[in-house]
C-alpha cells in the first residue's frame, strides 16, 4: 500500500523512483492490549505477538485440538497459561519464519549423486519431471531420480513430515519444478526458465530441493520442542 501520511507504528521501505511504502501492523492496539492484561508486567510489542501466533499455529496440541474449526473458519489464537509458554511460542515463531522466509538461502543438505557430478555441466541440471524412486511396487522416498542424468540419495524420510497444505513440503518441489503445460490455457510452465533467467541458476530446482529438505528438518525439530498447549 502507498500512503503520505506515516500511520503509527509503521516502517518506511524507500526506493528510488518509487512511492514509499508503509509497513502496517497485522496486529490491532485491541489485540495487543489483550495480551497485555494477559501477562501484566511483560514488555510485549505486537512483532511478540504476530511471531507467538505463527509458532501457535505449528503446534501439533493445537491443531489436533481445533481441528474441526480449523476446517472451516478461520482460526482463533488462545493466550497460553504461562508467560514463560508465551516467550516459547513467539522464539518459535520468530526462528520458523526466518527459515520459511529465507528458504531460499538455507544451507543444502547433502545428497549423494550416483555416480559422482565432477562430470556434469549446467546443461546437465535440466528438469522435466522429478520421479521418487521405487523399491519393487513401493515408493522409495530416499531416492530422487532428478533426470536421466542425475539420481539422488539420502534422502531423510523425516523431512517428509513436514507438510504444507496436505502434503510434504518435499512434495511441493517436485510436483511444481517440472515443465508442464497448463491444460485450461495451453501455457508452457518452465521451471528451467526460471532457474536460469530469474535465479540465474541452472541448478536451481535441484538445489531448492536440497534447501527444503533443509527447512523440513530444522521446522520440525522446532515444532517437536514447542510446549504441551496450555490454555
Amino acid at each position: 500500500e502507498t500512503s503520505k501520511e506515516q500511520p503509527q507504528n509503521s516502517i518506511p521501505f524507500d526506493e528510488p523512483g518509487k512511492p514509499e511504502r508503509q509497513r502496517r501492523d497485522a496486529i490491532t492496539n485491541e489485540g495487543l492490549a489483550h495480551f497485555q492484561a494477559a501477562y501484566p508486567g511483560e514488555t510485549l510489542a505486537k512483532e511478540d505477538i504476530f511471531y507467538y501466533a505463527y509458532g501457535l499455529l505449528h503446534s501439533p496440541d493445537y491443531r489436533k485440538r481445533y481441528a474441526d474449526n480449523l476446517a472451516k473458519e478461520l482460526p482463533r489464537i488462545p493466550c497460553v497459561k504461562t508467560v514463560a509458554d508465551f516467550w516459547a511460542f513467539s522464539k518459535a515463531g520468530r526462528d520458523l519464519a526466518e527459515l520459511h522466509i529465507n528458504y531460499e538461502t538455507v544451507e543444502k543438505y547433502p545428497l549423494q549423486i550416483i555416480g559422482g557430478e565432477a562430470n556434469l555441466t549446467d546443461a546437465d541440471y535440466r528438469v522435466e519431471k522429478m520421479k521418487y524412486g521405487k523399491t519393487g511396487k513401493d515408493k522409495d522416498l530416499s531416492t530422487l531420480h532428478y533426470n536421466t542424468k542425475i539420481t539422488l540419495t539420502g534422502i531423510p524420510l523425516e523431512a517428509y513430515e513436514y507438510v504444507v497444505n496436505g502434503k510434504p513440503a518435499l512434495d511441493w518441489v517436485v510436483e511444481r519444478q517440472c515443465v508442464k503445460t497448463d491444460k485450461d490455457s495451453g501455457i508452457l510452465n518452465d521451471a528451467n526458465d526460471w532457474a536460469i533467467e530469474t535465479m540465474n541458476n541452472p541448478r536451481y530446482p535441484l538445489e531448492l530441493f536440497q534447501r527444503v529438505i533443509t527447512v523440513s528438518l530444522e521446522t520440525m525439530k522446532i515444532v517437536n520442542a514447542l510446549p504441551p498447549l496450555g490454555i
